[in-house]
């Protein structure tokens, strides 16, 4: 493609003096390999029909790339191009190894899971931690030097309710009692603690003021550095505990591991300081008694950063966190990935951000999602003791893959669970369905892995292979077409940010394989060099593209 776009360039500069960017796309296979509407550009700018221009376009683009077998003119203008067998098979062969480099000495900081210590991650953090890895991965395969961390809030209400859950489970500030935890139940006792804390904010008014006390409590524990008080030892021994449990899950999912996790406590003393700041340069402004910024002046709302009782609210904490990443990292880009609900939010922390880390604000990208669903439209809740967490997803995988299997594969139930998230565009809403998630038909991880199992067998049936390669026939031809647009699926997922462009690439390639192979032998057949050739081909991409997603490809299943 890029060879195309250069000399078509090339030839519009000597042919019409004219310097355009040509954009070249996938027509229909029956039309050709590639198309261009570049005559349509050039038509307004020189007054001459569109067809007329193509016409002198094809013939000098013919002329310029002998590896063309053909240039036709179609419709008002357009011009669509055919390689020829070798050139086509040549860019089938690059297509597993062919990686744009965009990011090629860039910084990039991801953020995402971001659970909050004292609380378990629910299905929406696991979407955005299987999403994150695979953006990182991505970002990564492009030349970037990719920072993943994680955010989440170590003070603040939810910390104090399950402070007071814990507490009144203890029957007091005794944390000699928390010997009693057993390793392996510590961060589902601490969600349940949370749960009761919850409960009782919501419902009764004396644990309501002895939580939002606690909450006050949390804070000076950060003030004074206090470490050794019953309370202290409770706080930090849960906090870590949450932490372990963080980090068991994530090596269960088997993703990439967090460089740092970054304490919401970490991060409020530099919040508090811009926002103090930026009273006194008038950014921000004072409103009965809190401190806020108006952004309704700037066609967004208004949103406090100090609240009335002098607490930072989760506003100045963010841009805490901006500028904590933006003094470690120093980034080219920034990206956080969070749910649709605080687009808005968003807005207002990056537009207030603008005034002080310009530069931040310029560099940073929010990636959004919509709710994570059961069958039937169920919704999820971040608050409520009966919503799904990612544990329940991962145990719904299993009991899933062993009724339809019989077997407990770890890496089939990892497919399941990172494809059926990643095959989604970032932003809509998604049903996350078991029994649909581990079958071995359809668009599924489990399918793709398969695929890719299946076609390594056929390699080790077929042996070394023997004799010249043969130009392609129309079947070979399809299949190797369908394989060179690897690198270019890449490198808009990668311009994008969006991994499913890759999950859908794949699981269309292994229909065009499974077409293919239907109608076509490959062991013992007189092409057997040829399509032994476009096999190998064909599992080295299924291979890279799943290894893209984080997906295991296993030689077979």
């Amino acid at each position: 493609m890029r060879d195309i776009q250069t000399a078509l360039k090339n030839v519009v500069k000597q042919q019409f003096g004219h310097d355009i960017t040509p954009e070249l796309t996938r027509p229909d296979e029956q039309f050709g390999d590639y198309a261009t509407n570049a005559a349509l550009q050039l038509a307004g700018r020189l007054g001459r029909p569109p067809r007329e221009i193509a016409e002198e376009l094809a013939a000098a683009l013919k002329n310029e790339l002998p590896q063309l077998k053909d240039v036709a003119v179609a419709g008002p203008g357009f011009i669509n191009v055919t390689l020829d067998d070798d050139a086509l098979l040549a860019a089938a062969e690059a297509a597993p190894h062919a990686k744009p480099q965009t990011y090629k000495g860039k910084v990039v900081v991801a953020e995402y899971s971001d659970p909050n210590p004292f609380k378990a991650l629910h299905a929406g953090h696991l979407y955005t931690t299987l999403v994150g890895d695979a953006i990182s991965s991505l970002l990564e395969a492009a030349g970037a030097k990719v920072h993943r961390v994680n955010y989440g809030g170590d003070v603040g209400l939810h910390v104090a309710r399950a402070m007071w859950g814990i507490i009144h489970f203890l029957g007091g500030e005794h944390p000699e009692k928390l010997a009693d935890i057993s390793e392996a139940e510590r961060a589902t006792w601490i969600s349940k603690r949370y749960v009761e804390g919850n409960a009782a904010y919501e419902q009764d008014e004396t644990a309501k003021a002895e939580i939002i006390a606690l909450n006050k409590r949390v804070y000076q524990l950060h003030e004074t550095g206090d470490k050794t008080s019953p309370f202290a030892h409770i706080y930090w021994t849960c906090r870590q505990w949450s932490y372990d449990g963080f980090d068991n899950l994530y090596a269960q999912l088997q993703i990439h591991p967090f460089e740092r996790y970054i304490p919401e406590s970490e991060v409020t003393p530099p919040g508090l300081e811009i926002v103090k700041k930026g009273l006194k340069e008038g950014v921000f402004a004072e409103s009965d008694g809190a401190i806020v910024y108006k952004g309704e002046d700037e066609g967004l709302h208004t949103r406090v950063f100090i609240n009335s009782n002098g607490l930072p609210t989760y506003e100045a904490k963010d841009l805490g966190l901006a500028a904590t990443k933006w003094r470690d990292y120093k980034f080219d880009l920034g990206f956080i990935i969070t749910g649709n609900d605080i687009v808005e939010y968003m807005k207002v922390i990056i537009k207030a951000l603008g005034h002080f880390y310009p530069e931040v604000a310029e560099r940073s990208r929010h990636l959004t999602h919509g709710m994570i669903r059961l069958p039937g439209g169920k919704k999820m809740s971040s608050r409520k003791g009966n919503n799904p967490m990612a544990q329940d997803i991962l145990d719904a995988a299993v009991a899933a893959n062993k009724a339809a299997t019989g077997a407990d594969d770890n890496n089939v139930v990892l497919a399941a669970v990172k494809y059926a998230f990643l095959k989604y565009r970032i932003g809509g809403d998604m049903i996350y369905n078991p029994e649909e998630s581990v079958s071995l038909e359809g668009d599924s991880g489990p399918y793709l892995q398969y695929a890719h199992a299946r076609a390594r067998s056929i390699l080790v049936k077929a042996g070394e292979a023997k004799g010249e390669a043969a130009g392609l026939d129309a079947a070979e031809r399809s299949l190797a077409r369908k394989i060179s647009e690897y690198p270019e699926v890449i490198a808009k997922a990668v311009e994008e940010l969006m991994p499913h462009h890759i999950a859908v690439y794949l699981y269309e390639l292994a229909q065009s394989f499974n077409r293919f192979y239907e109608h076509n032998r490959v062991v013992g057949d007189p092409r057997q060099t040829t399509r032994q050739q476009l096999v190998a081909l064909y599992a080295d991409v299924l291979k890279d593209g799943l290894t893209l997603l984080n997906i295991a490809a296993p030689e077979r299943l």
